[in-house]
């Protein structure tokens, strides 16, 4: 489900932190006065001191990379599953010269013809 509210601007986000670290403001004020709630300031405040080396945890950077690798593996196990759905004949057998990653048989040309001829 995509989310309803688009995401902050990265500009806006930076000087939001910024605010909130001045001595004698605090999130909530912060928060409040840029119509933003405690939790989403709270946790740019932290995702700011994780990419500034200051605390620890994955940074921007890796969290965007490790997002798009988990996308990348979804895709790919999708893509398995449909592959190995199409090597099953209409029984349900592999249809393949492989299935299992073993060797099962192989074609052969004989004199009726190209037949299969199991291992």
């Amino acid at each position: 489900m995509p989310n309803p509210k688009p995401p902050y601007p990265a500009e806006f986000r930076t000087e939001a932190v910024r605010l909130a670290r001045q001595p004698g403001h605090t999130i909530r004020g912060v928060a409040r006065d840029l119509g933003v709630s405690n939790e989403t300031l709270r946790l740019w405040v932290r995702q700011a001191a994780v990419d500034a080396g200051q605390a620890t945890g994955l940074t921007s950077d890796e969290r965007a990379e490790l997002v798009h690798l988990r996308r990348r593996v979804r895709t790919l196990e999708t893509e398995r599953e449909i592959l190995k759905k199409a090597a099953a004949d209409p029984t349900g057998r592999c249809n393949t010269m492989r299935c299992g990653g073993t060797s099962i048989g192989r074609w052969t040309d004989g004199a009726a013809g190209q037949a299969w001829t199991v291992a």
